[in-house]
């Protein structure tokens, strides 16, 4: 989890500006999820462009399988003159579905560990304040397998702090600054839903989650047009579940990230689809193709006569 660990230690500097200009979490976690979707956005549009390249390559593919089906050498010798005579790079569909995997986890940990990653904190400190409030009882029940013992600590800050002597003065400041912004519409971003009462309303953060993931599967699985089967499907009714239970279980500033990350991804579906569909992707890359071989074409110069005879 090194790795992850690193993209949000990264990442939690813009969760940190954008908290310190508007003094709220809730704010703080939509700008920082829009932001980041649109950044990535460029990387889904060219995600989107090999994959229609790859629909469109389909049925010739097909053809080579069937002429070659006991031969896979020449299958595969054939198949990549056949990527390169129509400029696609199978590899390219692939990394860009790799390259937002990482970045999506660092945002989930600069979430859930915000003095390391966020207030950036130095490591050891930080360690030695998680391995105090472990040894509370009511504190160390709620910090669940010690992901959110960081969350713990913002929100018993004022009890805890003059216990919280491995802080220096500049760290227990900061630490303080972003206590105090963790209320959103009313809503305790610190406090998790299972510990709380109903009427806290803390419970329309799971109950959102649950509402929006199956909204967003739905929408996405009828947007292919493509029917859901197998594993397709169980997925379309396992993932919106164990969204749910997280957002039971965890803090609401992680079910509130999980909210948003849904909408903004939901959103950008429906903009893809508007915009860069598959049909209209693969028109414009045949356009593109079209006019790249004129102007091959207008560059080469004919043979003189006399090597024409030959």
């Amino acid at each position: 989890m090194a790795i992850f660990n690193f993209f949000g230690s990264i990442l939690g500097y813009l969760l940190w500006f954008l908290y310190s200009i508007f003094r709220n979490y809730g704010v703080a976690i939509i700008l920082f999820t829009v932001i980041l979707k649109a950044v990535m956005f460029p990387m889904s549009v060219k995600q989107q462009r090999s994959m229609a390249a790859q629909a469109k390559l389909s049925d010739k593919q097909k053809e080579l399988q069937k002429r070659y089906a006991n031969n896979q050498q020449k299958y595969n010798d054939e198949l990549m003159k056949l990527y390169e005579k129509e400029g696609v790079n199978p590899g390219s569909g692939c990394l860009t579905t790799l390259i937002p995997f990482p970045i999506m986890l660092g945002i989930f940990y600069s979430v859930i560990m915000p003095l390391s990653n966020t207030l950036h904190i130095a490591g050891e400190t930080v360690q030695q304040a998680t391995d105090y409030i472990s040894r509370i009882p009511g504190v160390a029940s709620a910090t669940g397998l010690g992901l959110y013992s960081e969350l713990q600590i913002i929100k018993h800050f004022e009890v805890l702090r003059p216990n919280l002597t491995m802080f220096s003065a500049g760290d227990l400041e900061k630490i303080e600054f972003f206590s105090k912004g963790f209320r959103f519409l009313g809503l305790d971003l610190l406090s998790s839903p299972q510990g709380s009462a109903f009427l806290s309303f803390l419970w329309l953060i799971p109950v959102l989650s649950l509402v929006l993931s199956f909204a967003s599967q739905w929408y996405m699985g009828r947007s292919t047009g493509q029917a859901q089967t197998g594993c397709t499907k169980a997925m379309m009714y396992v993932f919106p579940l164990i969204s749910v239970y997280w957002a039971f279980i965890m803090p609401a500033a992680v079910g509130m990230y999980n909210i948003i990350s849904i909408v903004t991804s939901a959103l950008q579906t429906v903009v893809m689809n508007r915009y860069f569909s598959t049909d209209q992707l693969t028109a414009s890359n045949e356009a593109r193709r079209a006019v790249a071989l004129e102007l091959a074409e207008a560059g080469v110069r004919p043979l003189p006569a006399a090597q024409q005879k030959l």
